[in-house]
């Protein structure tokens, strides 16, 4: 949950508190603090926290900012009561995001300052009233939806992205400000923290994109599904690997704190039946089908239904290719679990490639890391095409520091498959695209390591679908 500041004086800041109890987020936590208290009706006490005092105090004020806040908004009807705010705020929070309800023309030269002048915008919207006279961007097109800002967060996956390696589907970027500056996007221009994004789109996509952009680490598989899945299918998985494909799923469950759903197909073991049954709770749903099914439809039909987002398999139903072309088109994580164990893991091993589809998945990459609790290495075994690894090296780098993981650049000159096989505790993290449905047989004399994921059968490895 994330938690907003509002500090309020006056009929403007009363109008407003009572416009964001109509209309507020549900996940926002809302602290307010009032000169004089106004009483509000109907009121979500868990959603909003009301305190009276006065702002300008730096001693009342420095208690309530103990708590970390995404924003500040201060709407007050005293020039000298705002300014007084505004530098107890920065006496303690020194980046922290203020919106300031500006009366007075006030000015003030920090970036994380923002100044809402309401004298230009009764202007702005009167003058769309006046006839034969060009409309702002707030009103140009249908209205419906189709023209979006979006701030990107601190902490968002879009952050240290390059444009060029964001996949912009029925949407596009059109404009960026930064430091209240225009820049035009380029390919190779870099998102950063706090930059406003000027998006162009269908509606319903730029929604997607706005919880996207918005989104922060700790929600995987979200935003592909909710649920973990395990799917054995007894005519293919080894009989005598499914206690510990089971006992490692339900490890993967506890980590990501989502259910899981356990489904059966073609059962012919009684006793590794009983041995599944028997993690029924309420967070772990089993499923047994007796019936001859037919794989892709059975699938889908649950991917849908259970709204998965996390699909953990064998090796051995990985190797099929039938059901890995049935996985690819589902377009979510794919979890392939060896025989190793996951309690013992300590890094995410990545293959640098010729492509950036690692930067395109970066955010996924990191969130898992984060939740499993383990580092990242990037392995760059060194080839002709030098400046898209460098640039996504660059990428992660940056991504590391704002999520506080510690990142491993591994210059190479040896195989980056062979180095790995020397590990013991790892998992390999690759793209899942279309080259990892081919038969294995196609790619035998590859020199894409992606091709080859095959010869890491052995380790855990996660197909993180290219998409946004």
């Amino acid at each position: 949950m994330k938690k907003i500041l509002i500090i309020s004086h006056g009929n403007i800041g009363e109008h407003f508190i009572q416009r964001t109890l109509e209309t507020h987020s549900s996940e926002n936590i809302y602290y307010i603090v009032q000169t004089k208290e106004k009483v509000f009706k109907n009121i979500n006490p868990a959603k909003f926290k009301f305190y009276e005092f006065d702002p300008t105090s730096l001693y009342k004020l420095a208690n309530l900012l103990k708590m970390e806040f995404v924003q500040v908004l201060i709407a007050m009807d005293s020039m000298i009561d705002v300014e007084n705010t505004i530098k107890n705020i920065r006496t303690i929070k020194k980046q922290l995001r203020v919106v300031v309800l500006n009366q007075w023309n006030l000015k003030n030269e920090d970036p994380n300052v923002i100044l809402i002048n309401t004298n230009e915008i009764l202007a702005s919207r009167l003058i769309d009233y006046l006839p034969n006279v060009p409309v702002i961007a707030q009103n140009v097109g249908m209205g419906e939806g189709e023209i979006m800002e979006v701030l990107v967060p601190f902490g968002s996956s879009f952050v240290y992205k390059h444009i060029g390696v964001i996949e912009q589907n029925n949407w596009k970027i059109v404009a960026i400000y930064r430091n209240r500056k225009l820049i035009i996007p380029s390919r190779r221009r870099m998102i950063q923290p706090n930059d406003l994004l000027l998006l162009v789109g269908d509606p319903a996509v730029l929604k997607s994109v706005y919880r996207a952009i918005k989104r922060e680490l700790g929600q995987f598989p979200e935003p592909f599904g909710s649920n973990l899945y395990l799917f054995i299918d007894m005519n293919i998985v080894d009989h005598s690997t499914i206690k510990e494909l089971v006992r490692h799923a339900v490890y993967g469950h506890k980590t990501f704190k989502h259910d899981l759903i356990i489904k059966v197909v073609n059962p012919s073991n009684i006793e590794m039946l009983q041995y599944i049954k028997g993690h029924r709770d309420l967070n772990v749903v089993v499923e047994i089908d007796y019936d001859s099914v037919d794989f892709a439809a059975l699938f889908y039909k649950d991917m849908k239904f259970y709204h998965i987002g996390l699909v953990v398999v064998s090796k051995e139903m990985f190797a099929d290719y039938k059901v890995r072309k049935t996985l690819y088109g589902a377009h979510i994580p794919i979890l392939k679990i060896s025989n190793k164990e996951f309690s013992t893991l300590k890094d995410v091993g990545l293959i640098l490639s010729d492509n950036r589809d690692l930067e395109k998945i970066s955010s996924t990459i990191f969130d898992i890391s984060e939740q499993m609790n383990l580092n990242i290495e990037l392995h760059n075994y060194m080839s002709e095409h030098q400046d898209a690894r460098e640039q996504v090296i660059e990428h992660y780098n940056n991504l590391s520091t704002i999520f506080s993981k510690t990142i491993k650049v591994m210059k190479e000159n040896e195989n980056p498959i062979r180095v790995l096989k020397k590990k013991e505790n790892f998992i390999q993290i690759l793209p899942f695209t279309n080259k990892l449905i081919r038969p294995r047989m196609l790619s035998i004399f590859s020199t894409d390591s992606e091709k080859l994921y095959y010869k890491l059968d052995e380790y855990h490895q996660i197909f993180i679908p290219v998409q946004l």
